[in-house]
């Protein structure tokens, strides 16, 4: 730890990047220039003369004593502070510097800017304790965030990379910050590759019970950690950012739930960010089909108007999401159930979306499969734009809060002549899904063929995340969402195709055939 020496407000103001004078010799030279421009804009030609020795500049510096008459005229002008603020000192801060990175570990930092689009990493300044920050931008539905992130070297045990005890007290101090952040371990200066993320608040928990940190190698930084890492957290803060007007919103869904059709502008609720009216439009849609479908007797089928992986992300995450598949599939339970879900992803969509996007939607067809819905995907881009409904025997429930000009737009008809588009669109999907198949092991390895997903890679990340777990890799802080779900997808994907053990030791001697590794 650093304890570094107290320094006046003007020592502090000299010695920053941007004017690096701190020095007698740098000091006397920037002096001249102050004393022109103080000449120049207080209209006092002789202000341009005043100079100092080299003593009394180091006397301010140190602080010892304080420029007078036309001296500090000069310095309060330059500055904006009188002397006597200048020559205060400042607080001095103990600072922890984490150890020097290998090489190869911050190449692998550096790709943290080009290797996803919405990703770009900004180091920090060890020497000041300034720590390293992620940003993730936004989509075009949800507004980005920003996170601390830490690297630290870490050497292999068994299937783990542990931090050393070299590295924990600056970890320490990254940790105790109340601030989101991540914290990477690289397997850099021991000769291996990656980067392992963990989540700062998780780390913190070993380092109370006095473990080193261990993160689990199946929990390395790729398009598919980073498709969980960037909507998690791009949720995550967009519903904190909102937490009290959010919750107040929340309070007033049930009017909206028990009246026939509604569809508030987005105006009408300016104080929520996007990631808020999200939540709020799929929650009260959520709420509103339930409570039109008690009277129904056979399996109805949906229409999810979601086509990209960030359309989707809300599915993997929102706990209300996850009640909502599971009621349903308790009311139409069993393998003879004819309950149904489409999609329309149309080839452009897909071509158009970044791997880590497309995991992500891959992600989401396989929940509602888990959830008993057989899934149907179009490609027909004159299918696009149809909205969320749910087909119910005579009867079409419009629920949609995605790509809407309205937070949501809920109704519902038994007209003949307005059920008819929902009911051609439900049918065009069922007998046109270029995922069809008898099992969801078919219809999800043939959607992960129309994503250049690579199915090998798909099922082993999934069988590897899902024994590990997702809980002890992210941690989200809002009340409304919740990881557990998405564990379970992951189960279901890795049990669904598991390998015999001579096919395990072929997939762990292959190299990852699509996959972008940090």
């Amino acid at each position: 730890m650093t304890h570094p020496q107290p320094r006046t407000l003007l020592y502090v103001l000299l010695d920053a990047p941007e004017i690096g004078c701190a020095s007698p010799p740098k000091f006397r030279v920037l002096w001249s220039r102050m004393a022109k421009d103080a000449a120049q804009d207080l209209r006092d030609p002789k202000l341009a003369r005043v100079r100092g020795s080299e003593s009394t500049y180091k006397r301010w510096l140190a602080g010892t004593s304080v420029a007078r008459g036309d001296m500090r005229i000069i310095l309060e002008h330059y500055f904006g502070k009188s002397v006597e603020d200048l020559r205060q000192l400042v607080p001095a801060r103990e600072i922890v510097r984490p150890r020097a990175l290998d090489r190869r570990t911050r190449t692998a930092a550096r790709t943290l800017d080009y290797t996803w689009a919405t990703s770009r990493h900004v180091p920090g300044e060890p020497d000041a304790g300034v720590h390293g920050t992620w940003e993730l931008s936004g989509g075009t539905h949800f507004d980005g965030t920003t996170i601390g992130i830490q690297l630290y070297e870490a050497k292999q045990r068994g299937d783990t990379a542990e931090i050393g005890a070299a590295d924990l007290p600056h970890l320490q101090t990254f940790v105790r910050s109340s601030r989101r952040g991540v914290v990477l371990a690289s397997l850099g200066a021991a000769g291996g590759s990656g980067l392992y993320l963990v989540d700062s608040a998780l780390a913190r928990q070993d380092l109370v019970v006095g473990r080193h940190p261990r993160v689990p190698l199946s929990y390395q930084l790729d398009d598919f950690t980073y498709a969980l890492v960037w909507a998690l957290h791009v949720l995550d803060d967009g519903l904190l950012a909102d937490d009290n007007p959010l919750s107040a919103r929340a309070d007033q869904l049930q009017h909206y739930v028990e009246i026939s059709n509604s569809a508030p502008a987005r105006s009408d609720m300016p104080d929520l960010s996007p990631t808020s009216a999200a939540w709020l439009g799929s929650s009260l849609c959520a709420q509103y089909i339930v409570r039109q479908l008690p009277d129904v007797p056979e399996a109805p089928a949906f229409w999810t108007r979601e086509a990209t992986g960030e359309e989707c992300a809300p599915w993997l995450f929102f706990r209300h999401n996850h009640d909502f598949l599971r009621s349903i599939a308790e009311r139409f339970p069993g393998p003879g159930s004819n309950l149904g879900r489409a999609f329309c992803v149309p080839e452009a969509a897909v071509h158009a979306s970044e791997p880590y996007e497309r995991i992500l939607l891959f992600l989401t067809v396989a929940m509602m499969e888990m959830h008993g819905s057989k899934v149907w995907l179009s490609a027909a881009p004159e299918y696009n734009e149809v909205e969320g409904f749910v087909l119910a025997q005579n009867r079409a429930i419009l629920a949609s809060w995605i790509r809407e000009a309205s937070i949501w737009r809920v109704a519902t008809t038994s007209a003949r002549r307005e059920i008819s588009p929902y009911r051609e669109a439900i049918e065009h999907a069922r007998t046109n899904s270029i995922i069809d198949g008898p099992t969801p092991h078919v219809r999800l390895h043939t959607l992960a063929d129309y994503l250049g997903l690579d199915w090998t890679w798909l099922t082993a990340r999934c069988r590897a995340l899902g024994e590990d777990g997702i809980a002890s890799m992210l941690r989200p802080r809002s009340r409304l969402l919740t990881l557990s779900a998405l564990d379970q997808t992951l189960r279901f994907v890795g049990d669904i195709d598991r390998p015999s053990p001579s096919q395990v030791r072929r997939i762990q001697a292959a190299p990852l055939a699509m996959t972008r590794c940090l």
